[in-house]
């Protein structure tokens, strides 16, 4: 289950750039009606290109912008690289019944195919319903943290048993702690609420099968 956002902080973009202005209220001492209007300042939002700027009130302000959650580059980013680092664990994972030796990794291995399988779907969807490939060519694969080399997963096609066991939560742990470091930049850079609910539940899920799976080792 994906967790909710419980804040986000409104980013600024080239298309609305906004400006505190003062409310008049603010200079009016003898006002009756307290400070609680005064002390919130109207907000001049700039309108695109050929649109007259607009003037809103704090709490309109704040509500435009949550609901202009355009996707940007790092949320398109995001979902095209997380599809090809599931993608790897999906890989690693299928090795896994026939290879490995404890049935607690068995189990593990069985876990993280179910929830990224899915989330493949998703971030798939994601892309298409915003008019965006699932690949630019623009990133490398070596260039995602955590992934395996082909060096490494030639050896754990190749290792039986408890190595295989040992290799292979070694070789998951530090994939976990990549898709870590790309939600965690996701949710300082992108803007979508969608991309960020994702992110969330990566965090929440692959930091507890991190847990996990170093006491396995």
């Amino acid at each position: 289950m994906l967790l909710r956002r419980t804040s986000r902080t409104p980013l600024v973009t080239a298309s609305l750039a906004v400006l505190t202005v003062l409310g008049l209220g603010a200079c009016d001492s003898g006002s009756d009606t307290g400070s609680a209007a005064a002390g919130k300042p109207s907000v001049l939002v700039p309108g695109k290109p050929g649109e007259a700027n607009r003037t809103l009130s704090a709490e309109e302000a704040e509500q435009h912008r949550a609901d202009d959650d355009s996707p940007n580059s790092a949320d398109v980013s995001y979902a095209r690289m997380m599809i090809e680092h599931h993608s790897q664990a999906l890989e690693m994972t299928e090795l896994v019944p026939k290879r490995a030796e404890s049935a607690k990794v068995k189990r593990l291995a069985e876990r993280i195919a179910a929830a990224q399988g899915p989330e493949i779907t998703a971030m798939r969807s994601w892309l298409k319903a915003n008019g965006k490939k699932e690949t630019d060519g623009g990133h490398q694969h070596a260039e995602m943290p955590g992934m395996a080399t082909e060096a490494q997963l030639k050896k754990l096609r190749a290792a039986q048993g408890k190595a295989f066991d040992q290799l292979f939560l070694t070789l998951m742990i530090t994939h976990h702690q990549g898709a870590l470091t790309m939600a965690t930049d996701v949710k300082a850079q992108g803007n979508n609420v969608r991309i960020e609910e994702m992110a969330d539940d990566t965090v929440a899920q692959q930091t507890s099968e991190i847990t996990r799976m170093r006491d396995m080792l």
